[in-house]
């Protein structure tokens, strides 16, 4: 059995390494480098770093027997590429899903990093960045002072932060997901008055930022997710192996 997997999720990770496992042919797609290393490597694993054209990812799928979009649920570009790849191809799709986190109270709903943007514009303070580098852009119509981003250890990163002339040692450089305790150490730290995050769900780890903005008395504002259906890991992980049990079946 050949499954092709977009991933870059802690659960595209898991259900790779589990369907190699279990016998099955799996590419990984990840957008970076860094995406790859954090693959690692596996026996019945083959990655795939980097962008794809449009023939190109149609080609990638193109004869598998299933693919799994486990992309970011922010990654909406990505999934529109999977899906009109997949149908192009007629190999069949399957979106894996985070569940979305429980609304928190005392929080500001975004519809995206410009409308956060502009909301910080008319208040004071610092604010913590964990929305990623790729968001970083809206955020430079605010004084560069105030920006205090957490990001990836990447020199893509760090060359986002110093596009909008953010001062260094406001750089946040580390790996996450992150506890409540360091979330909380590093608002008192920096004096933070709001946190701006996307809503990655548990293993994105939003109830450690959650929980630590509510300690501190920081102000939450939440970009809200992308409106979409999918499936659980648990519900995937199923069909794929229900899929392995047919294709080693006996006549």
């Amino acid at each position: 059995m050949r499954v092709v997997v977009f991933g870059g999720t802690t659960e595209g990770r898991l259900l790779s390494h589990r369907l190699a496992d279990l016998g099955a042919a799996v590419t990984v797609c990840v957008a970076t480098d860094y995406g790859s290393e954090e693959q690692g490597d596996r026996p019945g694993i083959r990655k795939r770093a980097g962008p794809m054209s449009p023939e190109e990812m149609e080609r990638l799928v193109a004869g598998a027997d299933l693919c799994v979009d486990a992309t970011h649920p922010y990654a909406v570009h990505v999934t529109a590429s999977v899906r009109r790849a997949c149908a192009r191809a007629g190999t069949e799709y399957r979106r894996l899903l985070r569940r979305e986190s429980a609304p928190v109270s005392d929080s500001v709903t975004v519809e995206s990093a410009e409308e956060a943007a502009r909301l910080l514009a008319g208040t004071q303070g610092n604010i913590l960045l964990t929305t990623g580098a790729k968001e970083l852009p809206p955020f430079g119509v605010l004084p560069p002072e105030r920006l205090f981003p957490r990001i990836l250890p990447t020199h893509k990163g760090l060359s986002a932060c110093e596009a909008l002339g953010i001062p260094h040692r406001n750089i946040i450089a580390m790996q996450g997901p992150f506890t409540r305790a360091l979330n909380a150490a590093l608002i008192r730290q920096f004096e933070i008055a709001c946190l701006v995050t996307k809503d990655g769900g548990a293993p994105g780890g939003f109830p450690e930022k959650a929980a630590a903005a509510r300690e501190t008395g920081a102000k939450l504002i939440v970009i809200r997710r992308p409106e979409e259906t999918g499936q659980s890991f648990g519900e995937i992980l199923a069909l794929c192996e229900e899929k392995l049990r047919e294709k080693t079946r006996i006549p």
